[in-house]
């Protein structure tokens, strides 16, 4: 091999390699909490990538499993809430929850980790997702709440297969949403580096 080739040869693998060091791998399939997280989901025909998964503790107790995925795992806030595509937030409960207390829950973070201005602008679909919370229940340990986020469609929730509430268009709803666990103040400070990329315990 002469020296002109060899040197080509080189710089392309050292291109790959250094390609290779910016693309953030999806996290294997995991357990928490006796809770699987599959590597892959399927979300609106996509595929999409499990880009991090925790427990939410309230004082000592264990309250539900969350996982995240997205087309491309994110290890940042701003990475999570714009990436293109379909995204999707897993929750499956670890114990009992009321529906009043699992909607005040949400409130609370909602509110902990929008504007006045957001507030005002989402209020229609913030009294939809509570209108949701209403028509159930509440979680019984075990169950699945999945709230997905669809291009051209909207944020669609489904509890054990079966979609609850109504379809809310906007994305900035959703992304409100996700921030009740990775905004500024999040719901459980040591779950949200889990859920940017972080490895579950």
């Amino acid at each position: 091999m002469n020296t002109t080739r060899r040197k080509i040869m080189q710089g392309a693998a050292a291109a790959v390699l250094l390609a290779s060091a910016f693309v953030q791998p999806a996290l294997a399939a995991v357990e928490v909490a006796g809770v699987k997280f599959q590597d892959m989901a399927n979300v609106g025909g996509h595929d999409l990538k499990l880009s991090g998964a925790g427990v939410r503790t309230k004082l000592v107790f264990k309250v539900y499993a969350l996982g995240f995925y997205m087309q491309e795992p994110q290890t940042t806030v701003q990475g999570a809430l714009n990436i293109a595509g379909p995204r999707r937030i897993q929750l499956v409960s670890l114990r009992d929850l009321s529906s009043d207390d699992f909607g005040q829950a949400f409130m609370t973070g909602l509110n902990a980790n929008t504007t006045a201005d957001e507030r005002t602008k989402f209020l229609p679909q913030t009294k939809a997702f509570g209108e949701m919370f209403g028509s159930i229940d509440g979680l019984k340990k075990g169950d699945v709440l999945l709230v997905d986020w669809l291009p051209g469609v909207g944020t669609v929730c489904t509890l054990n297969g079966k979609k609850v509430g109504d379809t809310l268009p906007d994305v900035g709803f959703f992304n409100a949403i996700m921030r009740i666990w990775i905004g500024d103040k999040p719901a459980d400070s040591s779950l949200k580096p889990k859920l940017l990329g972080g490895q579950p315990k």
